[in-house]
């Protein structure tokens, strides 16, 4: 047997862009994978933080099995190291050969985003004027969906104005109203924040809060509010009273119903039904039509079949 492929960073990125992982999550829902017979992630604890293992067989019929093993260590930041490490094994689902080692950490900045678009491509398509995004936080998974915003829309959506919305503007290296990549960098909670969170097409929330980042009443009835800053039943970044309102998409209710804290805080304020979660898979297959006059609000905790399907697409972009 061939020696198994070692895919850094560098070569995910390259191999498969985000309007290609877009793409291959939506044509895998379509397909028939079912996100909610996904095989259970792990947390184990160890003295310096987390181990996290996120297997899947993407539902029996897939040509590839593959294991994620991440670490969590809350410390590292003091040494100057991530917080967050990891690779992820792409097996032949026949032998359990191990195919590739990808950077774990490069395939979950992929995905995660690809994700988050894939869910809610269809509603931003219904429009054709330019793109307005506000983007809660300073870390990479904001940058990550802008820019998988821009690949996945191209030319039929572009981006409008791009509101970087943070606590704390110095954690940027930037001054309020200052310029970075393109963003506008905003304090939260001021009233150029409030002005941008009322003009957004989509909200992206990906913080480490752990109560909600904004009044409900600011967010349009077109907007799309994405969160995926927390995987946590006790915490949230969205407020109930947003959920009330919208229509709440979830990868899996079950899943949601176990680690989304912005879903399970707003069912036990009763502002939501657990009746009330929409598959992903559902939206993208067209078997549910969200009411464009509510809010579409998306929330991940981030699955193992989602690391199988793009770490395929990461395959297939290599050969």
């Amino acid at each position: 047997m061939s020696a198994p492929l070692v895919l850094d960073a560098a070569a995910v990125a390259a191999a498969c862009s985000p309007a290609d992982a877009v793409a291959a999550l939506r044509a895998a829902l379509a397909a028939g994978l079912d996100p909610a017979a996904d095989l259970p992630r792990q947390g184990v604890p160890v003295p310096a933080g987390e181990l996290l293992l996120m297997p899947s067989d993407g539902g029996g019929d897939r040509a590839h099995v593959g294991i994620k093993v991440a670490t969590v260590a809350p410390a590292n930041a003091t040494l100057g190291l991530p917080r967050v490490q990891g690779s992820y094994l792409l097996l032949d689902a026949a032998t359990l050969g191990v195919v590739a080692v990808l950077d774990g950490i490069a395939l979950t900045t992929l995905r995660t985003p690809a994700v988050s678009v894939a869910a809610v491509l269809d509603r931003l398509l219904d429009a054709a004027d330019p793109l307005q995004v506000a983007v809660v936080g300073a870390g990479p998974q904001g940058h990550g969906h802008v820019a998988t915003l821009a690949d996945a829309l191209g030319e039929r959506r572009p981006l409008g104005d791009v509101t970087q919305l943070v606590r704390d503007p110095a954690r940027t290296e930037a001054t309020d109203g200052a310029q970075i990549d393109g963003a506008t960098v905003v304090r939260l909670g001021g009233p150029a924040s409030d002005d941008a969170l009322r003009a957004a097409d989509v909200v992206v929330c990906g913080t480490s809060a752990r109560e909600p980042l904004f009044d409900a009443a600011l967010i349009a009835d077109r907007a799309v509010v994405i969160a995926v800053g927390s995987h946590e039943p006790d915490a949230r970044e969205l407020p109930a009273g947003l959920l009330a309102r919208g229509t709440v998409v979830v990868e899996d209710p079950g899943a949601a119903l176990r680690e989304a804290g912005d879903v399970v805080l707003a069912i036990a304020e009763g502002a939501l039904a657990a009746g009330d979660l929409v598959p992903m898979r559902d939206v993208v297959t067209g078997a549910v039509r969200p009411d464009p006059e509510r809010p579409l609000v998306f929330k991940s905790t981030g699955m193992s079949w989602e690391d199988l399907v793009v770490a395929e697409a990461v395959l297939a972009g290599v050969r």
